[in-house]
Parts: C-alpha cells; structure tokens; sequence
C-alpha cells in the first residue's frame, strides 16, 4: 500500500507539472496595438488568419515567400508589422502558430506550408529567437527545400550546422543590447553557418523590438525606438528577399 500510495504522489505531482506547463506555454507575450492594425487588409496587402496568418501583396502574384517562425512564448500577431512591410514588397509571407506558442514543438510546420503554396519559386524561411533556431532545424533536415534563411537574434543549435549547405544563403540579424541573444552568443555561432552569411547588427536595439509585444523579461533597454529598429531590420531582410529573387 505505501509504494502505490508514493506511485500515486508522483504521477499527481506529474500532473500538476504537467499542467503548470501547458498554462505557461498558453500565456504567450500578447501583441501591442500597432500589431492589431497591421492584422487589417487594405488595398496593398491582404491578411488572412485561417490556417495560419497570410500576407499576400496584391501588386502582383508573388514568386518568393519567406515563411516566419514566432519567438517562444510570442503571440504570432506581434510580427504582423514586420510581415506586412516585407508583404507590402510583393513578397508572400506566412506567419504560423506554434503549438504552446513554442516553435520547438513544430519545426516542421514549414512542410504543410510549402505544399500549399506550390506555385512558389523560392522559399525562404526565419524567425525569432527560438523560432530562428527551429527554422535552422527545419532548414538542416530538408535539405534543398529552402533557398534562404532569415535569422533575427537567433542562431542554430550546435547539432544543426549549416556550414556545408552551399546551396544556402543566409543573412543573421541582431542587436548590440540584446539581453537574450547576446551579440557574443549570436557571432560565436559562426562556424555552424555558410561562410558568405550576412551578419546584420543594429546598434542600439534589443531582443523585444524585434517584434511588437512590449518588453521582455532578461532584456536590455534599447536605446533607439521600436520604429527605427524596425525600418532597419525590414531593410535588411528586403535586400536580401530581392537578391534572391533576382
């Protein structure tokens, strides 16, 4: 009676655990108001939230698509800013949700999206943080599917080296006062990455202006705004969706 009395504590621990978790992956950082607006369609990008959050440039059919991959804990809604500004460029960009709000449940998510969308040419694929680092995952276990990737403070696990992948561009974004990823652990990641990799740094900018949820515990002030923060990160990334494109 006492070892199944003991059997009993440890599963209802296990499940209080369990549970903690579950609550704490569901309670992701929440979009700020300038990402609610940038959800809205207008006459230059149409945004769709079915499956997962579309933006499609209504210029033109698009032939390059960059598939994003939120921070961990982030709402996917934070980075509609960012995706509407690349979209707003004739690029397709497709935002998905992660299971828990945690990229590292569903790295390949990226499939169902490249099979929706067989009409695009050149694939490129990104994200945040933790989902940077999973979309490098994606990226090392597919190889050939994917054109281009797109890291902003981020890098790849030390088991997903892309060194060798010369079929692969990439182009490493970060910031001088990230707290999270810190310029040392961004640089230091070097040797798992294509030696012609853009590295981006932007001066003054920290790890939560990379998206539009607020500040983010760990995190250093920043000294430039979130709107000059992004204007050069949606800069870099549009240079290089057009190189590859060309």
């Amino acid at each position: 009676m006492k070892r199944w009395r003991i059997l009993w504590i440890v599963f209802a621990l296990l499940i209080l655990l369990a549970g903690g978790f579950v609550v704490w992956g569901s309670m992701p950082a929440q979009p700020m108001p300038e990402a609610l607006v940038a959800l809205q369609s207008d006459e230059w990008v149409e945004v769709s939230d079915s499956r997962w959050l579309v933006f499609t440039p209504r210029s033109q059919t698009p032939d390059t698509a960059w598939i994003f991959y939120p921070g961990g804990r982030v709402d996917p809604r934070s980075y509609a800013p960012l995706a509407r500004r690349v979209a707003e460029q004739g690029f397709l960009v497709v935002v998905p949700s992660m299971p828990l709000n945690l990229a590292v449940f569903a790295p390949e998510t990226a499939l169902d999206i490249l099979q929706e969308y067989p009409a695009i040419k050149t694939w490129v694929i990104g994200g945040h943080s933790l989902g940077g680092a999973m979309a490098a995952n994606f990226v090392k276990k597919h190889p050939g599917k994917i054109q281009g990737l797109i890291l902003l403070a981020s890098y790849p696990a030390e088991g997903d080296s892309l060194r060798d992948v010369s079929s692969l561009k990439v182009l490493s974004i970060y910031a001088s006062l990230d707290g999270l990823a810190t310029p040392e652990k961004v640089l230091s990641s070097r040797p798992l990455l294509p030696e012609d990799t853009t590295w981006v740094e932007i001066s003054g900018g920290n790890h939560a202006q990379f998206g539009w949820y607020g500040v983010q515990s760990g995190d250093l002030p920043a000294r430039i705004s979130r709107e000059q923060q992004q204007s050069q990160v949606v800069s870099a990334i549009l240079e290089f969706l057009q190189y590859l494109k060309d």
